[in-house]
């Protein structure tokens, strides 16, 4: 990173200008992803690429500056992402290359017949063609890479950008948004630049839409790093996914709706929504290293306030901001009657690893003693259709909001201190000993989250979540058959300690013999990437797909499955099990054979 003074710059203008000197670094754009590289000639799409050195201002041309390789296209400014690449389907690719670095080698990947990442290395000074036909329909990557990058110390993701091949036919006013990261430093002071179509939150474009519009994208992960990313407020249509080798289109049956969504590193995903609520929505990363105020690239005043009611100050990274007016003026509808609940936000003696103890304790009868704690916060049992008031009271010595994840809900509740609702009326944090009243009204059954979305690292991994069981009306939670599994972390630090339903070293839990069990997982640590399994001696056992993020599966996707899967900070996962046999069996994260944690059900 260089942060070169408004006096370097006037000098180096000046000296360009008046003929001394070597030519000045040029800007890179931010690009949006709007205008596709290249020029049409009859069936050949010709695109001239290069490299070179350029000057990326990732949170404005008032913060820092990179400085590195950047692609762009001969005679136009370089950009970050990389240029956009889109054509039809059947198009023959005239891709010229050109390494204008002086001293490094650069690998091109992906200029080739999609799928594939094939590359082609060029020394300092060297150009090269290739012809390719454009390959399947579907979103993709390119890019390049700069000499050889140890990956452990260091990131230079800024060179990748989004490969587009449209059926003939198809719609192409979709939106395109790239992930790119930058950084470098030591384990005790890395830095980052993160970015979404070349700017970080708050200067990420604002996504704007009218009530009705379906929104459709392609989300591009040009980073080496894993990303879950999350929606506020609404579900989305996952279309299709695309890696190196391989596009995987869905049929419409098998389209699953969900509100997060992992990507793996530079893998892609077509998503579709309805902006059917008005307000301001987030999209994000739910990393909580990559969308909290310290993956700030900038330094400055305010620019680590975790505590802020203030959107731009309490977040940074990759988030994007999304406003939604109403087509047609509405009247908010009556709620006769709402359920009542009070949620306090309290801290008790340190437990565990984390240097603090924070949760959520839900009131029944008389307020809770001032330093009990639950972690994870009380399940909230619910039932949908029935309007319910949450008054969250803060006990804490800072401020604290709580997002209703995966819930449909208005805007304002959402729990984004200083963006929900709308300008003009924008939720607040909550401040010590001050409350706020979350109104729900649960418009489906299933599985879902709360959590802090202030202070993230801290609040998450000191107790700050909790899980969600939204029922029907007229059904009853029986945890004998009904069983909740929230995963978060003790402590921010990595390898992370996971803690099931608060617990490390869980007594075995008992399942009865011959009963369906419906297994309930949150994920909601600052990352939660690992592998899941339930077992028996002969290794995974089978279950039942039936929810994902709150949605009740359709039939075409309740699929018998091995029981193993990833899970990811921000999902939730519903699976039907039954054990027809008494037994023992094994539920771990990571390696079945040395596991991150391990607890046993017992069946009898």
């Amino acid at each position: 990173m260089l942060a070169r003074p408004w006096s370097y710059l006037f000098v180096a203008a000046l000296t360009t200008w008046l003929g001394f000197g070597t030519k000045a670094t040029p800007v890179a754009d931010a690009n949006d992803n709007r205008r596709a590289a290249g020029r049409k000639v009859a069936d050949t799409m010709f695109v001239d690429l290069d490299i070179r050195m350029a000057r990326w201002y990732p949170e404005g041309e008032s913060g820092d500056v990179v400085e590195g390789p950047v692609i762009g296209e001969v005679g136009r400014a370089p950009q970050v992402p990389a240029p956009l690449i889109r054509v039809r389907a059947g198009t023959v690719i005239m891709a010229r290359m050109t390494n204008a670095l002086a001293d490094s080698a650069v690998t091109w990947r992906g200029l080739n017949s999609k799928p594939g990442f094939d590359s082609v290395t060029l020394k300092p000074g060297q150009t090269t063609t290739r012809r390719f036909v454009a390959g399947a329909p579907g979103t993709y990557v390119y890019g390049a890479q700069v000499g050889v990058v140890n990956w452990d110390v260091r990131e230079r993701e800024q060179t990748y950008g989004a490969f587009v091949i449209d059926s003939i036919g198809a719609r192409t006013d979709d939106r395109i948004f790239v992930m790119n990261v930058w950084g470098d430093g030591t384990v005790e002071r890395y830095r980052s630049a993160l970015a979404i179509n070349g700017r970080g939150w708050p200067y990420t474009e604002r996504i704007t839409a009218q009530t009705g519009d379906t929104l459709r994208w392609r989300i591009v992960n040009g980073t080496i790093r894993p990303h879950p990313m999350h929606l506020h407020g609404f579900y989305f249509k996952l279309l299709a996914k695309a890696d190196q080798e391989r596009v995987t289109a869905r049929a419409k049956a098998k389209q699953p709706m969900l509100v997060t969504e992992l990507m793996d590193p530079f893998t892609t995903m077509d998503m579709e929504w309805v902006a059917a609520r008005s307000g301001n929505w987030l999209f994000h990363c739910h990393l909580a290293f990559h969308a909290v105020a310290d993956s700030r690239f900038t330094p400055g005043v305010n620019a680590h306030d975790h505590h802020s009611g203030d959107a731009a100050k309490h977040m940074a990274g990759l988030v994007m901001g999304i406003s939604v007016t109403d087509r047609v003026r509405t009247v908010a509808a009556r709620r006769p009657a709402p359920r009542t609940m009070r949620l306090h936000v309290q801290e008790g003696a340190r437990r565990g690893k984390s240097e603090r103890a924070l949760g959520f304790v839900l009131q029944e009868g008389a307020s809770p003693l001032a330093d009990s704690v639950n972690i994870p916060g009380s399940p909230l049992i619910l039932t949908r259709g029935q309007p319910t008031d949450i008054t969250v009271i803060n006990h804490l010595k800072e401020s604290t909001a709580v997002h209703w994840h995966g819930i449909e809900l208005e805007s304002f509740f959402d729990g984004v201190a200083g963006w929900s609702g709308a300008p003009g009326k924008h939720a607040p944090a909550i401040a010590p000993a001050d409350s706020f009243v979350a109104r729900l009204t649960l418009p489906r059954a299933g599985t879902f989250i709360y959590h802090t979305h202030l202070n993230d690292v801290v609040q998450l991994t000191s107790g700050l979540y909790g899980g969600i069981v939204v029922l029907e009306p007229g059904q009853r939670y029986n945890p004998a058959r009904d069983h909740l599994f929230v995963v978060g972390w003790d402590g921010p630090d990595e390898p992370a300690r996971l803690l099931v339903n608060g617990d490390s070293a869980p007594p075995p839990k008992l399942l009865e013999r011959g009963v369906t069990h419906r297994l309930r997982f949150v994920f909601i640590g600052a990352v939660n990437g690992n592998t899941l399994t339930l077992s028996d001696s002969t290794g995974p056992v089978t279950w039942r797909a039936v929810a994902r993020d709150g949605f009740e599966m359709p039939a075409a996707q309740r699929e018998l499955l091995p029981a193993k899967f990833r899970g990811w900070a921000g999902q939730t996962w519903d699976f039907e099990f039954q054990a027809d046999r008494p037994g023992v069996y094994r539920l771990t994260f990571g390696n079945p054979a040395t596991p991150v944690w391990a607890g046993e059900l017992v069946v009898r």
